[in-house]
This record gives C-alpha cells, structure tokens and sequence, in this order.
C-alpha cells in the first residue's frame, strides 16, 4: 500500500496549476449519458474517482475514452442500465448515474454506494426526488431498482435538507421530463452552476442558476456538446493552506478567485496577504506564523466543509486558539487523533472543536481517514520537525491530481513509498 513519506521544514514557494474540479467532473461525467451525440469533456482531472466513473459509465455499453484531460463519449451505444456494487462501492458519487438513465432510458438498477466515513450522507433524498418525478423505486439487496412509464412528469421537489448530491442528480433527470420541475431548497454550489451550464448548452432550459430555486422545463432530448470542468476551489485551497502553513508564497493558477471569497477572507484573518487576479489567488505568509481563526462550515457561499481539515491543521500551529464548527456532517474529525500525534492541542466536544495554537509540530506515523483529512495531514507533515509517513493516501488519490509532483515544485521534501 502507498505511503508519502515527508521531511518537514520546507517554506514552499512557487506557482502551481489547479485541475479541473472532482465535485464538478463527476456529475458532469453522469450527465453526458443524456446526450443523443457525441460528446467531448475537457480539464477534466486524473483521479481515482474519476477514472472508476469512467469505467462505470463504460460498463454500460456507452463508448466512453479518457486520455489527458478530455473525455468523449458516445451514449448511443448504451445496451444496460446497471451500475453494480463492485465499482459504486467505492464512490458515493456513482448514485449520479440514477437520474439521468432513468430519465432518458426509463429504467435503473444502481448498488447503494460507499466512499469516505465522513457521516451518513443518506441517499433518501436523491430517491424521494425522483419518486416525486413519478419514479417507482425499490431498495432491495442492497441495489436501488427504478423504472418509470414512459416520461417522467415535472414536479415541485422540496429538500428536506441541502444535498448537494441529491440536487444535481434531480437537476438531471429533470431536463428530460415532461412539463416544469421546481427544486427546492437546491444546493447553491460552484459545482452545481457549472453542471447546469454544460446541461444548457447541451440545450436543457434552467432557471434560478446560483439560488436556492431551481426551475427546469423538460426538453424531448438533449446534444452532445463540448465543454470543461470549472476549477478545483477545494484543491486551491488545499495549496494556498500549504503557503499560510509553511510561512511561505504559493501562486494559484487556472482558477477562480470567486468560488473561494470566504476562505480568502479567513487567510487573510490569519494575517496573509492575498492578491486576486481574475484567473489566479497569491498567498504570501511573508514568513510569519498565522493567526489561529475560528470559523463554521456551513452550505455554500458559506465555509466549505471541505476545506475544515485543512484550517484545523493551519490553526494547529497558529498564534492564539480557535474554536472550529463542523455542521455538515456529524463525522468529520477523524483527522483530530492524527494531528495529536504529532503534537496540536486539539479538543473536541461534539461538533465543536477548540484548537490552541503549538510553536511546533513533530514528525510522526499517521494514517488518512478521508480525502479532505488527509490532506490536513499532508499539511502538518510540511510544517513538521522531523520525518512523516502517511499511511493509506488512497484516500488523497482520490481527490487531488498529481499531488507529489505539484508540492515537489513548490519545494516540499515529499515521496511516495510502497510497502
């Protein structure tokens, strides 16, 4: 199993390109099975779960190739709807594949999915959207089993709670129905407005676009069309915490400034300086040592949940203390024990976590929980005295491309080992 073993110390310095967005290419990837021509998906990144999708959406018979960063496809070549536990386990994001067959093909039978241990994450909410479509749906060994008489009828849909998931594949499935579909209580996501761009340039007719209302007039059938994946603000994120960490300067390019304003205003709190252009975010840290900041996660535009571990591990060794709120999902601090090891001052009750800034952290063994925790990891091994193995970075490759390589270029001590 791989490893990244870091030698600590380094104040990392330099520009770095961000990828395509994994939040966005994945739903991006399900929605290209509605389109009746070929169609061609660029910046998209090389990742783990992308590339299962991929093979997923392949499993079905549609014609699908991915080289570099583009991905075209060809839905008309599709001979079943069956998306099976061997690959949706893995993956959360493999239940994207239920609106679209279902809307365009009538029928779907989809494993119940895994991923990260990060909460319940239930996909109830994605199944009472659709049944609201005229969805008949059964859960039954494991496997979701849904089929719908001819079209399904446009309906108002009310989340009972922002499901950024559960909004995109309704958003979806409702571009092929008959009639209006109004969604409700929406996820208001970057990676939610650049699906519905792409489902409208493939000639879907959305409304609402960056609002909690999202109105959909079905369309009989939608094209092929070409289109890229917006930029990773989480990844962006990732490296400038790896700037504010190290006391150094790290340009982001490729990117948005505006998917990111309200972390940027946290590195700023923290005493950075940030300098925006409009495709590309510079942190210097001018070789200080931040000031720890509290903050919530909360849906978006608010504090992303993901980039929560990434702050906590700035706070670690930040000046002062700071209480962090983690109200998305009810496990999200597995990363704490690790961090610990390595000598934070973390205190946890309930979804409440207090850190109080240490002078230093030390090297030592620690293991990733998730994706976005991993990268906490990452981060305090860069700031670390001493050497760090990171154990079970599957979890890393799962999120951000060519992760050795983009830190390595900005002057960090990291290789990846296999035992």
């Amino acid at each position: 199993m791989d490893k990244f073993l870091i030698q600590g110390g380094n104040t990392l310095e330099g520009e770095v390109r961000i990828s395509g967005a994994k939040n966005a290419a994945l739903p991006l990837l399900a929605a290209m099975i509605l389109a009746e021509t070929p169609m061609t998906l660029r910046n998209v990144p090389n990742l783990k779960d992308v590339n299962t999708l991929v093979k997923l959406i392949g499993g079905m018979g549609i014609t699908i190739s991915y080289a570099g960063d583009t991905v075209h496809s060809d839905a008309s070549t599709l001979n079943n709807q069956f998306a099976p536990y061997e690959l949706v386990k893995t993956m959360r994001a493999s239940i994207l594949v239920l609106g679209p067959l279902l809307a365009r093909y009538g029928e779907a039978k989809v494993s119940l999915p895994g991923g990260c241990a990060i909460g319940s994450r239930p996909v109830d909410q994605h199944l009472k959207a659709l049944e609201a479509l005229g969805a008949q749906i059964e859960v039954e060994n494991g496997y979701v089993n849904a089929k719908v008489d001819g079209r399904l009828k446009g309906a108002e849909v009310v989340f009972d709670m922002v499901t950024v998931g559960g909004t995109e594949n309704i958003l979806i499935a409702a571009t092929l129905a008959e009639g209006i579909t109004t969604i409700r209580n929406a996820a208001r996501e970057p990676e939610i407005t650049d699906l519905a761009h792409m489902l409208i340039k493939m000639g879907a007719k959305i409304e609402g676009l960056d609002t909690d209302t999202l109105v959909v007039t079905g369309v009989e059938k939608l094209q092929g069309c070409e289109y890229s994946v917006v930029a990773d603000r989480i990844e962006t994120g990732s490296y400038l915490a790896a700037a504010a960490m190290t006391g150094g300067r790290v340009k982001t390019t490729h990117t948005d400034p505006a998917l990111l304003e309200c972390v940027l205003e946290k590195f700023e709190e923290m005493g950075a300086e940030v300098t925006r252009g409009d495709d590309w975010i510079e942190l210097d840290m001018m070789g200080k040592r931040p000031k720890a900041v509290s903050f919530r996660t909360l849906p978006h535009p608010d504090f992303p949940t993901d980039m929560q571990a990434q702050l906590m591990a700035v706070n670690a060794i930040g000046r002062g203390f700071a209480t962090i709120s983690e109200t998305i999902f009810e496990n999200r601090f597995m990363h704490v024990p690790e961090l610990s090891r390595m000598g934070a001052n973390i205190q946890v009750e309930g979804n409440d976590a207090v850190v109080t800034g240490v002078d230093k952290l030390s090297a030592a063994p620690v293991m990733a929980t998730d994706l976005r925790a991993s990268f906490s990891l990452v981060l305090a091994a860069l700031a670390a005295e001493g050497e760090t193995l990171i154990d079970r970075i599957y979890h890393i490759d799962r999120g951000y491309e060519d992760i050795e390589a983009k830190l390595q270029g900005l002057g960090a001590q990291i290789k990846r080992v296999s035992e």
